[in-house]
């Protein structure tokens, strides 16, 4: 079986969400609440509740309004100090910390509080089926979505990217490498971006 890390994105600054929401808002958007519950609380809860060990939280902007977030969950915590540099510098952070036993990383991004345990397994499932693919992604309604599966053959590629770019450059790269697992959820596509969009979807 396979032994598989996820790495919860939770770093970024955020400035639209925090544009809308004004100075009243949240420090981040991922502590906005969704059903009485911060964003990336979802996202952990799911990672947890999945077979995915370890389950590393990337923090960066307002660490410690998320790290309060996440208070209760058995997690490990790593702080990128150079967060603003984009999500490439994250996503490095995070893999830095990925056990050497480890197969490889689920990628989960904080603002996507619609995934499920089971699609985390949906995917962990596909990979061990696929055990030379290079990464497992989600598609729903032809559009990729998140989250992405990164075996480690592709960890040294990510240390080579920089600025906001994150996973999907290394998957246009590695295009016919890859597994692609259709989900009819919403939740691989939908993320927070405004405060509009906390009412949950249908």
């Amino acid at each position: 079986m396979s032994r598989i890390a996820a790495i919860i994105l939770a770093a970024g600054q955020a400035s639209r969400f925090r544009a809308a929401a004004g100075e009243a808002g949240p420090a981040t958007k991922l502590v906005a609440k969704m059903e009485g519950k911060p964003l990336v609380r979802h996202v952990a809860e799911a990672a947890v509740a999945s077979r995915a060990a370890p389950i590393i939280v990337v923090t960066g902007h307002a660490q410690d309004v998320v790290r309060a977030a996440l208070e209760g969950l058995p997690l490990t915590f790593t702080h990128n100090d150079a967060y603003a540099t984009g999500l490439a510098s994250s996503l490095q952070q995070g893999l830095a910390s990925v056990p050497s036993d480890c197969d490889g990383a689920l990628v989960l991004l904080g603002d996507m509080p619609l995934v499920s345990p089971e699609i985390i397994e949906h995917l962990i499932d596909a990979f061990e089926r696929h055990p030379s693919t290079k990464a497992v992604a989600p598609i729903r309604e032809g559009q990729r979505g998140n989250p992405v599966l990164l075996s480690r053959a592709l960890f040294p590629a990510v240390a080579a990217l920089s600025g906001d770019v994150g996973a999907r450059a290394l998957l246009a790269a590695a295009q016919g490498e890859i597994v692609e697992v259709e989900v009819a959820s919403r939740a691989v596509t939908f993320d927070v971006d405004t405060p509009d969009a906390l009412a949950r979807p249908e």
